[in-house]
């Protein structure tokens, strides 16, 4: 907390420029906006693996390297003359400014609390602020989910457009309803592969609408379907990475087992798996302890 962000947000851009120079390096003189794409997507990953975690140091650490991602964007834009870091902040700044008529005035002055409109009214009034923006600039009015981007994670987009088109009574009434939509979808996945086989475009387009349901059963459970499979993603390697060593202890190589070999080490390590996250936390060492943390 000791130095103000823009001073360090300022020296930030400053190694960046020198990275991008001819005494900087190779590596980071090469890259380009369509190559930046995939480091982009890891850091926001990584990101979320620390908000799921909790983990405050992570966390920390994450958010500094998601904020690396936008200034070296920004760095390749500025070089090709498009916009600047600054140009862009000063955009997100006038559109906070501009799209909290109930916050500030136009010139950006703090105006009195207003205890009268709700979260609610804030959500319409900024969508109401985003339609207005898009006639001044001449552009058509956005359907309802032309905001959407494509190129999110699948699941997130099932997710944001399942609570787009919610939001004009286009949903389900309870999730038991869903239930029974995943059901049906599960049935004609059945029929499509009877008929055509696992290659067949019916089966592909079946198991796609499978999916989409259960993201839209998470949803209307107050869940998000990404967060959920990431669990479960989770709970899954923590099992076979249990399973595997335990084999590998005990002098075998998982490949070199039987499928009921494995059934059963699976199983064990579910078993053991459920122990431990069961098993509270040891104390964290106090302030007068020798323990230290080499991370």
């Amino acid at each position: 907390m000791s130095q103000p962000a823009g001073a360090r947000l300022d020296r930030l851009m400053e190694i960046m420029h020198i990275l991008r120079g001819p005494e900087g390096c190779p590596w980071d003189r090469e890259q380009t906006l369509r190559s930046l794409r995939p480091f982009v997507i890891e850091e926001t990953s990584e990101l979320l693996d620390a908000l799921d975690a909790g983990d405050m140091d992570g966390l920390r650490e994450e958010l500094g390297d998601f904020v690396f991602e936008a200034v070296f964007l920004a760095e390749l834009c500025a070089e090709a003359g498009h916009f600047t870091l600054g140009d862009a902040l000063q955009a997100v700044i006038d559109k906070l400014i501009r799209r909290h008529p109930h916050v500030f005035t136009a010139e950006g002055d703090l105006l009195p609390p207003n205890t009268v409109i709700t979260a609610t009214g804030v959500k319409a009034q900024w969508d109401d602020i985003k339609d207005d923006e898009r006639q001044v600039a001449g552009k058509p009015r956005k359907t309802i989910l032309g905001g959407v981007p494509r190129a999110l994670p699948a699941l997130l987009r099932a997710e944001t457009i399942g609570r787009k088109v919610s939001a004009v009574g286009f949903d389900w009434s309870n999730p038991i309803d869903v239930l029974d939509k995943v059901d049906e979808e599960v049935r004609e996945l059945r029929e499509a592969l009877a008929a055509g086989g696992p290659t067949a475009p019916e089966t592909e387009e079946e198991l796609g609408d499978l999916f989409f349901a259960l993201a839209n059963l998470t949803r209307k459970m107050g869940l998000s379907p990404e967060a959920v499979l990431r669990k479960a993603n989770d709970k899954f390697q923590d099992r076979f990475e249990l399973m595997e060593r335990t084999a590998f202890e005990e002098g075998h190589a998982l490949a070199s087992l039987t499928f009921d070999d494995l059934d059963r080490r699976w199983n064990v390590a579910k078993e053991l798996v459920k122990v431990t996250q069961r098993t509270p936390p040891a104390a964290a060492p106090g302030p007068d302890s020798s323990g230290s943390n080499t991370n």
